[in-house]
């Protein structure tokens, strides 16, 4: 079966700002952001990328953008089920400010019984992404062979349960997962199990060095609000 590489968009400006963005609109890449979607050509010159899928949400396109500009023989394919969980009313709203909300402890500890309100549960998040990804295996394989790989660009609380899924750990583990914006995560599929063969791959490893305040733990909700 198929190797899925799995990019996490880059820093987005609700990133820098706190904010939740989940399907909040015109959430688009910072500075910062743009510059790291520009390297991801160069980063993935080596593969034979046979499919692009991507979030429809904005900072998503933008994302994959440059990549499908340096290769314009590739088409993305739009797939909502690997968009943003939906965060319902917490949407767009600041991380200090959703701290103290009883439903953020659930959402550290417990994240399987968690469902925010006016959106969905993080269980669903996970099973939709899971379901994606097992139909664009099959259309992958059928289209491209068995040894084919492709993309897949989406948001940090999906890429942490498709982990989870590929590991076999139960969807309360997966905040212990990290995958910072614009970050490389590769999953090879065979006919038995999944293999992780890459997490959270920058090639930055000055992101590993000692932060001047450490991120709270608060920080982890939500792939869109994650550290920058």
């Amino acid at each position: 079966m198929p190797t899925l590489i799995l990019v996490r968009h880059g820093r987005s400006t609700a990133n820098t700002e706190g904010l939740l963005a989940g399907w909040t609109p015109g959430v688009a890449l910072d500075e910062r952001g743009a510059a790291q979607a520009a390297a991801l050509p160069g980063r993935l010159a080596e593969l034979p990328i046979s499919e692009v899928v991507t979030s429809p949400l904005q900072r998503c396109q933008e994302t994959i953008r440059p990549l499908l500009d340096a290769r314009p023989e590739l088409t993305a394919h739009s797939d909502e089920r690997i968009g943003e969980c939906d965060y319902g009313d917490w949407s767009g709203r600041k991380l200090a400010e959703l701290k103290d909300e009883p439903l953020m402890e659930v959402v550290q500890a417990h994240p399987s019984a968690a469902r925010f309100p006016g959106g969905e549960s993080m269980r669903a998040m996970a099973t939709r992404a899971a379901e994606a990804v097992r139909e664009w295996n099959a259309r992958v394989e059928r289209d491209h062979g068995a040894d084919a790989l492709y993309v897949m660009c989406s948001h940090g609380d999906i890429i942490k349960s498709l982990v989870a899924d590929a590991l076999g750990l139960h969807l309360d583990l997966f905040q212990r997962i990290s995958v910072e914006p614009c970050s490389i995560t590769a999953i090879r599929y065979t006919r038995l199990r999944p293999f992780l063969v890459r997490l959270g791959d920058t090639g930055d490893f000055a992101s590993l060095a000692p932060r001047a305040e450490p991120p709270s733990a608060d920080a982890r909700v939500g792939g869109d609000a994650g550290a920058p």
